[in-house]
């Protein structure tokens, strides 16, 4: 028994949809957690005056930073990024729980800031002001021929 083959228009626009699908399933966007995963249920169960760093540690796991001065503070910091093929992904959630300890190593408080606090820095310029002469290759290369291992101040040490 033989199958109909389609007629040759319908196989140009069934090609033609397979193609456009296939075009803007590219497009979309690839989301990325980097970082902390934040749970809302787990970071709720962490009570201040109840907590001390251990069960913070058994409940949340290591911080990604810890602060080295000052009041003992770990920070879990969390990025949900969104990438398009051939563009640099951009942050599209971001949040950084606060967990203070108090001298005791107990916990004080716990805060968790969004995106509302981030700052983006763009840097004035391609290039570092640096004290000093601008010296070019030829400078480099043969600017120390004679300055080292030559005779010193107080002539040749001899025996």
């Amino acid at each position: 028994m033989r199958r109909a083959a389609l007629p040759k228009g319908k196989m140009i626009k069934v090609a033609a949809i397979s193609m456009a699908v296939l075009a803007v399933a590219g497009c979309t966007s690839i989301r990325e957690s980097r970082g902390f995963v934040n749970d809302p249920l787990l970071v709720r169960t962490v009570q201040p005056g109840i907590d001390n760093r251990r069960s913070v540690e058994a409940t949340l796991g290591r911080p990604t930073y810890e602060s080295q001065y000052g009041e003992k503070t770990w920070y879990y910091i969390s990025s949900v990024t969104g990438r398009r093929p051939f563009v640099r992904p951009r942050i599209r959630e971001h949040s950084v729980l606060t967990v203070k300890f108090d001298d005791t190593g107990s916990v004080s408080s716990v805060e968790t800031k969004g995106m509302d606090e981030v700052v983006f820095l763009q840097p004035d310029g391609d290039k570092t002001p640096t004290l000093g002469r601008e010296r070019g290759f030829l400078e480099d290369l043969f600017g120390n021929i004679g300055q080292v291992g030559g005779v010193g101040p107080g002539g040749p040490a001899g025996p």
